[in-house]
């Protein structure tokens, strides 16, 4: 009676999770396994009930108590599954543990999307931990005016009204029973009071339909069609296709389902976006069409009359295996902005942008905190100078789970108060410190000048960086002598990245920032160069000071010896300019290692040869000191270097750079730039006096591969001198 009683709830739990109806399902899988708590299929099936219903931390709970049972033995996935759910939790570093489990356990199914999935998850992790920011959400969370204890997504705003959808129910119990007629996806309105509040939401009677769920709008350019989608459910299977309605005079009369090119037969199309790039209207839209990536892709269809569209195209470049959804384009920044699980991000659906320059797209880049958390964060748009998006991170309205269901957040602008400036005419001089992430150089294992206490050396850096890369084999060798091959490919593959994306790339970005200095000191700049030095912790701390020492010197050679000298009269200040090139240092030895690097030197596979033991034989120039004479170039900038992680060889990358006109007149800035491969766009060509532009450059990497480095001018009409940028990366 027993066995057949868990078996009716498990049935039942079944068919309610089949449905949607996860919080149901989960209370009846929780009554079997008060019954069966050893069941591993019903541990799995109560994990992903939580993980369905957005409970991350019950759901990392249960899946750590599968994978505990079982090992991947049964469920290949159980380990992915839990770095998804520690890394929306904001665990990452726990997260990375787990990614990087989980490709080793599928090890050998290199071509299985969770293969696939484990190792751009190991990389988003990496990611997440590196630009994590601790400052405080600044997102305002809408009030109940707006949100419910439901889940509400915003779409656009017209006639001082926020247009959203939401699920929300006629009346809900405080155990989120629902009682109602139709529940179902609805769209909403909220307008905009006097103070800058919001009025209680109303629902959309003109395009109401209690027999199917609808949402997803937005209004054409011209304020004249309001596109949305409806879905039919079958079995909680949505089928959704795109209609467009007419708005005016408040009024919406539904018009046309719109036709084939857009709403292929038995295909999702879905989110339409109406947007005007460059001059001509698109549609912008979700669908699973044929053609496409994987997943919803997202795609655009050029505009005939606001019925009919031309042939849709895959925007190829942002769309992955996963869902791209909620496409929204910034005209004003050329921007298209969507949300998508698989790229770099911190959480499930995090909101990205893709720079578009004369129809070329760029690969997404991150929106960052705090438009991003650990959660989802979807549907994102905005409205004059105020964003709005969707989310379920902690801190919306909730019953029973804390992450449940999406509410509306918005982000204002900050109130400044404008004061006139009075500005002197005259040259002035001042110190501007522009602070780089460090470049880090390495060295091979008491090099340079092995065996000596000596605290010079007649080597320069890149003589030792070129030593070190004769020897990579052999430190993999090394590594993995005496090992069982399991732990030994581990080790080597370390090895393996740390040389192609630390050791290689140091020495990459040594070349371009010396180019950089090397344009100040032309200027007649003063610039100093303050550099640390780092050992491993195998030899005794006074020989590794002296070691450190030797580093930075080979630091300085290479300086004066590089390009036939061309810095040795800066170097010696006889230069006619007066410009100078000062170095200063701090010689850590040891003192900084990580500790728990190994410094046994019978294990010299741990104490010498491995990437932990690698990564601490360094120098970095942690910072540059330029002092400038401000009134012969009058264009100033914080970042003259971008460095681009991850690109893959046909990704157009993009960057940003910002510059600003330090002088007392307006000036014209010009980029004299002809190469194929990079597109320069810039927001303003005219600057008026303290007045900042915007530079957009997309590098199109198609054909190329390995390191790659581009660099152009800007000037300013009139004046002598230029500001170089430089764009990096490392093609894979």
């Amino acid at each position: 009676m027993s066995q057949n009683k868990i078996k009716k709830l498990i049935s039942f739990a079944d068919e309610q999770f089949k449905q949607g109806d996860y919080y149901y399902a989960l209370d009846y899988y929780k009554q079997a396994l008060e019954k069966d708590s050893n069941s591993i299929e019903l541990l799995w099936k109560y994990a992903e009930t939580q993980r369905a219903y957005k409970n991350y931390v019950e759901a990392e709970r249960y899946y750590a108590k599968v994978y505990a049972r079982e090992q991947t033995k049964k469920y290949e996935n159980s380990l992915l599954n839990l770095g998804l759910m520690q890394k929306q939790n904001g665990h990452y570093a726990k997260a990375l543990k787990t990614f990087k489990l989980s490709l080793k356990k599928l090890s050998g199914k290199n071509n299985s999307w969770y293969y696939k999935k484990s190792e751009k998850e190991v990389e988003s992790a990496q990611w997440a931990l590196k630009n994590l920011d601790k400052s405080e959400d600044s997102l305002i969370h809408l009030p109940l005016t707006v949100n419910s204890y439901d889940a509400e997504f915003p779409h656009d705003f017209k006639d001082k009204k926020l247009v959203f959808s939401s699920l929300k129910a006629d009346s809900m119990n405080q155990e989120e029973e629902v009682y109602s007629k139709s529940y179902r996806n609805k769209l909403f309105y909220s307008k905009l009071d006097s103070i800058g509040g919001f009025e209680p939401y109303q629902i959309n009677e003109d395009l109401f339909n209690p027999d199917n769920n609808y949402g997803n709008g937005s209004f054409s350019t011209d304020g004249t069609k309001f596109y949305y989608s409806t879905c039919n459910d079958n079995g909680f299977s949505f089928t959704c296709h795109i209609v467009v309605a007419d708005y005016s005079n408040g009024k919406f009369t539904v018009l046309d389902t719109l036709g084939p090119n857009i709403n292929q037969k038995g295909k999702n199309s879905t989110m339409p976006r109406f947007a005007n790039v460059d001059g001509v209207d698109y549609l912008f839209f979700c669908s699973n069409r044929r053609g496409g990536v994987g997943g919803l892709d997202i795609w655009m269809a050029e505009s005939i009359n606001g019925i009919e569209f031309k042939e849709p195209r895959n925007i190829d470049i942002i769309n992955t295996y996963e869902n791209e959804i909620s496409p929204w384009y910034d005209h004003a920044e050329n921007k298209l902005y969507f949300s998508s699980p698989w790229h770099n991000g911190f959480g499930g659906q995090d909101v990205h942008y893709s720079i578009n320059l004369d129809g070329v797209f760029s690969s997404p880049i991150n929106a960052m905190e705090p438009i991003n958390s650990p959660a989802n964060d979807t549907y994102y748009f905005r409205h004059n100078d105020t964003t709005y998006m969707a989310s379920n991170r902690l801190g919306s309205y909730y019953a029973k789970n804390p992450t449940c269901c999406s509410d509306i957040y918005a982000d204002y602008p900050e109130i400044e108060l404008i004061t006139e400036e009075v500005k002197v005419d005259t040259i002035i001089m001042e110190e501007i410190v522009t602070k780089l992430l460090p470049i880090t150089l390495y060295f091979r294992n008491d090099e340079p000048d092995a065996s000596t206490l000596r605290t010079t050396t007649k080597q320069n850096y890149m003589d030792t960086y070129q030593l070190y890369v004769d020897r990579y084999d052999y430190y993999k060798k090394e590594v993995a002598k005496g090992l069982e091959e399991s732990e030994s490919v581990q080790l080597v593959n370390e090895l393996d990245i740390f040389f192609r994306e630390q050791v290689d790339r140091g020495a990459a970005d040594l070349e371009v920032f010396k180019t950089m200095v090397l344009d100040e000191l032309k200027t007649g700049s003063t610039v100093s160069l303050f550099i640390r030095g780092f050992a491993s912790p195998v030899a005794n701390t006074a020989y590794n000071i002296n070691l450190t020492k030797r580093r930075i010197s080979s630091l300085m050679n290479y300086f004066k010896e590089v390009d036939e000298g061309v810095f040795k009269e800066f170097i010696n200040a006889n230069s006619d300019n007066k410009g100078q090139l000062i170095f200063s240092s701090a010689p850590f030895g040891e003192y900084a290692a990580d500790q728990s690097t190994s410094d046994d030197v019978v294990i010299q596979n741990e104490s010498v040869f491995s990437k932990s033991a690698g990564i601490e034989r360094k120098i970095e120039i942690e910072s540059m000191t330029i002092k400038r004479n401000r009134f012969s170039f009058p264009l100033e900038t914080e970042k003259h270097v971008a460095n681009i992680l991850n690109g893959k060889t046909g990704d157009v990358l993009s960057a940003e750079f910002n510059i600003k006109n330090t002088s007392n007149t307006e000036l014209k800035v010009l980029i004299p730039y002809k190469d194929e491969v990079l597109q320069i766009k810039q927001s303003n060509k005219e600057l008026k006096p303290n007045q900042t532009s915007t530079i957009t450059v997309l590098f199109d990497t198609n054909g190329l591969n390995g390191h790659q480095s581009k660099t152009f001018e800007v000037s300013a009409e009139n004046y002598e001198g230029s500001a170089q940028f430089f764009i990096n990366t490392e093609l894979k």
